[in-house]
């Protein structure tokens, strides 16, 4: 009951908001950039998970500090960039007969196939840290070039869409 409760009091501070005249359309841009901003803290601690587990590795290339921020600022920007594809070319409405590509096809699965890659990467990061586990230098490779590769095509797939987004906004 309380949870039906808190749903409804957040309908009413909606509507209790929206009766102040505050414009619709600036609130919903304002929810995508706390979304865009919480997407890309979830990218920075998954690049902290797949830093610190390159950091632990001995006799590598990944021993200075470095690093573990490099990792974190290229999550936050491949989350940030490739996983929410913003605007007409990722929401508009598809024909399920028609086999033409209109340019959001390969943007959309570079962005899934990145979103995977990157999460692998965390996945098995998180997994190695927790368990305390002294891995290969090819493992760790794996991880490391799961990361770069994903999170790559995140970004990849979010200039992707940005670009084609221009022209169809101008209809």
């Amino acid at each position: 009951m309380k949870i039906s409760s808190a749903i409804s009091s957040a309908f009413s501070l909606t509507r209790y908001v929206s009766g102040l005249g505050i414009a619709r359309s600036s609130l919903i841009k304002s929810a995508h950039v706390l979304e865009r901003i919480g997407l890309a803290a979830v990218g920075a601690s998954c690049g902290l998970y797949v830093g610190a587990t390159l950091l632990r590795q001995k006799g590598g290339l990944f021993e200075s500090g470095w690093i573990v921020p490099a990792t974190m600022f290229y999550g936050a920007l491949s989350y940030y960039v490739g996983i929410d594809l913003s605007g007409n070319l990722a929401r508009r409405p598809k024909s399920c007969i028609s086999e033409e590509w209109n340019g959001s096809e390969p943007a959309e699965i570079m962005s899934a196939a990145g979103t995977f890659g990157a999460a692998i990467a965390a996945t098995l990061s998180v997994s190695i840290l927790v368990l305390d586990q002294n891995l290969s230098n090819a493992l760790i490779g794996f991880v490391a070039g799961c990361w770069a590769v994903g999170s790559s095509l995140q970004v990849a797939a979010g200039t992707i869409a940005r670009s084609h987004e221009a022209p169809i906004n101008e209809q």
